[in-house]
């Protein structure tokens, strides 16, 4: 059986908003956009030249859950905390992603993972996205 990861679901505020800024700061395009009458869901799906995928959702009603400043505070509530993306260059994305308007979470740094290293940084509504070093993509 061949299983593989499709996308990362991210519920948002601001969809338009959040839209811009994931495609801008992680160089993500527009798939496709739906809207769902009934429920008042929106949704885009963005995809980034990899292949990998973000699904921003956004919904009539919502209401602001877990945002955790750090990793270490996210683990203290059981659920999804976070995405990761991987990059063979960590030091440029974590000043590109501050410098397009992510927060900065947890600076550069060595990763639990031996001769790995990572960085965390949250989108503009807080949501956390760890960064992790590999040499190859």
């Amino acid at each position: 059986m061949t299983i593989r990861l499709d996308h990362v679901g991210v519920n948002v505020r601001d969809l338009d908003a959040l839209t811009a800024w994931y495609t801008k700061a992680l160089e993500l395009t527009t798939v496709f956009q739906f809207h769902l009458e009934g429920p008042g869901l929106r949704g885009v799906v963005l995809e980034h030249p990899h292949g990998w995928r973000v699904e921003l959702l956004t919904r009539r009603g919502s209401a602001p859950g877990l945002k955790a400043p750090d990793p270490l505070t996210a683990t203290l509530t059981e659920g999804y905390g976070h995405f990761a993306v991987t990059t063979p260059e960590l030091d440029p994305l974590y000043t590109a992603l501050v410098a397009h308007g992510a927060g900065e979470a947890v600076p550069p740094g060595p990763s639990p993972e031996p001769g790995i290293r990572m960085a965390w940084v949250t989108d503009p509504e807080g949501n956390l996205i760890e960064l992790i070093e590999k040499n190859a993509e």
